[in-house]
């Protein structure tokens, strides 16, 4: 059987299709070629990584990277799933070509502010949300 290819995008690569990644290729990677991109990679958010650490994940050497790059390999996927929230719709990377593209918005951790654990609380919070859709996803 042949994995389906697919791609989480976001705009910086840094949190939110990284968690949606790495949860999808802990669960079925064996049905699944996973990657993620953004559109202006920025650097991994720490916050992110810590959140994963708890659910038992180590993104921690993870890069971030480029949907445009990405498009100059030719690479091409199945689904392509944008995980920007709908403040950020506009900014939100198009990936070209035939694959279905599904939108799962999600609040973005780099704008979290206020005491480190209200972050992580918030940061918590979106990781489980998208640890939950991507359960639903599979089960549909």
């Amino acid at each position: 059987m042949d994995k389906k290819r697919v791609l989480f995008v976001c705009v910086h690569n840094s949190a939110r299709s990284q968690m949606a990644e790495a949860f999808l290729k802990q669960m079925a990677g064996d049905r699944f070629e996973v990657e993620s991109a953004g559109l202006e990679p920025g650097k991994l958010n720490p916050v992110a990584v810590e959140v994963m650490k708890e659910a038992g994940i180590d993104i921690s050497q993870n890069k971030t990277k480029s949907v445009f790059d990405f498009y100059k390999q030719g690479r091409s996927y199945d689904y392509v799933i944008t995980v920007c929230d709908e403040s950020q719709s506009g900014k939100c990377p198009i990936f070209p070509g035939r694959g279905k593209r599904l939108h799962w918005g999600f609040e973005d951790p780099s704008g979290f502010q206020g005491a480190e654990e209200e972050t992580l609380e918030r940061t918590r919070g979106v990781r489980d949300k998208i640890k939950f859709r991507i359960i639903e996803w599979l089960q549909e």
